[in-house]
């Protein structure tokens, strides 16, 4: 294996799963994916692969069992997303769907723009056919967002989840807004940012390396709009909140001329609306 990585632990567990995996007939592929094939693989990485099984023994195959070869498991489970989660004995983690070969290969292709593979022959592990690794050439180059497009959906996106917020807050129901504010808004205003910086490497989880990432005064908007889940840090993270969204969309009409929702962000009569009820004390 050519690849090392800052995780010899990792790079052992590739290595032992491209054995396991050419010694098991009923595999017809596998493909590793996320921080290894990135280079970007540290100590608390995890692995994460596609087995590609043969379809006539995809119902039979166990997947613990074969990933217990790996190391021993200490947990294993399928996920709210319907993949295999595994934690071995060293608390590595990992991910690894259980997918018929024939559809499975097929749809690898219309993954441009969502996964990045820039050494494609490093992340096969084990193509029987060929099929996989020339699906996996399609993912070789870098596909950012198309930018006008996609900072108008976001622009709008944000004002609406917004405005779902000032109601919730309005109502008083202070940790339902806290979770809106932190897991639905703060990750598209992220994405929105990260359009704008050129920086969209990380775009499906653009809080990842944010540090590295975007400048200090991104960072401190950024910050400006996190809290702890008490009712008044909440309603002020959502007033800076609603701000930095407002800035991003006008940073973004001005440089894709995109078309910003008018009637939320600019006429006084509606904007004060939504800034009263961000405002309004229950």
């Amino acid at each position: 294996m050519s690849v090392r990585s800052a995780c010899p632990a990792l790079d052992d567990r590739v290595a032992r799963l491209r054995q396991l995996a050419h010694a098991d007939v009923r595999l017809e592929a596998v493909l590793l994916y996320g921080s290894w094939t990135l280079g970007e693989a540290d100590a608390h990485s995890d692995i994460e692969a596609y087995l590609y099984i043969q379809d006539d023994h995809l119902a039979g195959f166990d997947g613990p069992a074969f990933l217990e070869q790996l190391a021993p498991l200490k947990l294993a489970y399928t996920n709210m997303y319907g993949v295999l989660a595994v934690v071995f004995d060293d608390l590595m983690r990992g991910e690894f769907h259980l997918t018929a070969a024939a559809p499975g290969i097929d749809e690898v292709p219309t993954w441009q723009g969502m996964v990045h593979l820039p050494r494609p022959e490093e992340a096969v592990l084990l193509d029987r056919t060929g099929r996989l690794t020339r699906a996996a050439r399609q993912l070789t180059d870098f596909r950012p967002p198309e930018p006008a497009t996609t900072a108008r959906q976001l622009t709008d996106e944000l004002a609406n989840w917004t405005l779902m917020l000032a109601h919730v807050l309005a109502r008083g129901e202070v940790a339902r807004a806290h979770a809106l504010l932190h897991t639905v808004i703060a990750p598209q205003q992220l994405q929105l940012c990260r359009l704008l910086r050129d920086s969209t490497a990380h775009w499906l989880t653009p809080s990842r390396a944010l540090e590295q990432d975007l400048p200090t005064s991104d960072r401190d908007r950024y910050l400006a709009t996190t809290a702890a889940a008490r009712d008044q840090d909440v309603r002020t993270a959502a007033r800076h909140s609603w701000r930095w969204s407002r800035d991003l969309a006008a940073e973004a009409a001005d440089r894709w001329a995109t078309r910003l929702p008018h009637e939320l962000h600019e006429l006084h009569e509606l904007h004060e609306q939504i800034h009263g009820l961000l405002n309004a004390d229950r």
